[in-house]
């Protein structure tokens, strides 16, 4: 993964992209953005103007906060982004906006979603694991959502998938209080076992 040349302040949001969800969700995602701007941290994340994208972007917005999106040509060119982005960052393709979002980015918080947040969170975990990605990963678990991901990630250890190690390579919280915290303390500097023995 290519880093920025800047330090890497933002703490990066991934979470759904659709309106056909629970209000308990919408509401820890915004919840999420305004403590991140409390925090004195800008939010970066996929930049977009419905579900939990758009919730935590109002939040951070609504705090006074930096809101910052990162989104490629194909979605700026169907007008997908939120109109009241801080910055927008248009990439040529969805591999270089995952790279962007992570290369600025000292935290990941993981809100509910569908397939393209859990490939977010599943592949920023994996360079978490190769330490290509330095800062801490917390999954969102609001109303037990992830809780059957954590169970696959149990029985992938238990099974020798995964190394007892890794369960070190994210932290889950239970409300976007907990998680901005999580997001914010210093991350171990030890590095993750590479192979299962």
């Amino acid at each position: 993964m290519k880093q920025n040349s800047h330090i890497a302040t933002a703490i990066t949001v991934y979470g759904a992209s659709s309106e056909n969800i629970a209000e308990t969700y919408k509401d820890a995602a915004f919840r999420t953005g305004e403590l991140i701007a409390l925090s004195g941290h800008p939010l970066v994340c996929g930049g977009g103007r419905q579900g939990l994208m758009r919730a935590a972007i109002d939040g951070a917005l609504s705090a006074g906060g930096t809101a910052i999106g990162v989104l490629p040509d194909f979605m700026v060119a169907n007008g997908w982004q939120h109109p009241g982005l801080t910055e927008m960052i248009e990439t040529p393709s969805m591999h270089e906006r995952k790279q962007t979002m992570a290369s600025m980015s000292m935290a990941a918080i993981a809100c509910p979603g569908g397939c393209g947040t859990f490939e977010e969170l599943l592949e920023i975990i994996t360079w978490r694991q190769l330490n290509l990605y330095r800062g801490q990963v917390v999954i969102l678990n609001i109303d037990g959502y992830y809780d059957p991901l954590i169970a696959m990630f149990d029985r992938a250890i238990a099974q020798g998938f995964m190394h007892e190690g890794h369960r070190r390579l994210f932290h889950v919280a239970g409300s976007a209080e907990e998680a901005v915290r999580m997001a914010l303390e210093p991350v171990d500097p030890s590095t993750f076992p590479q192979k299962i023995h």
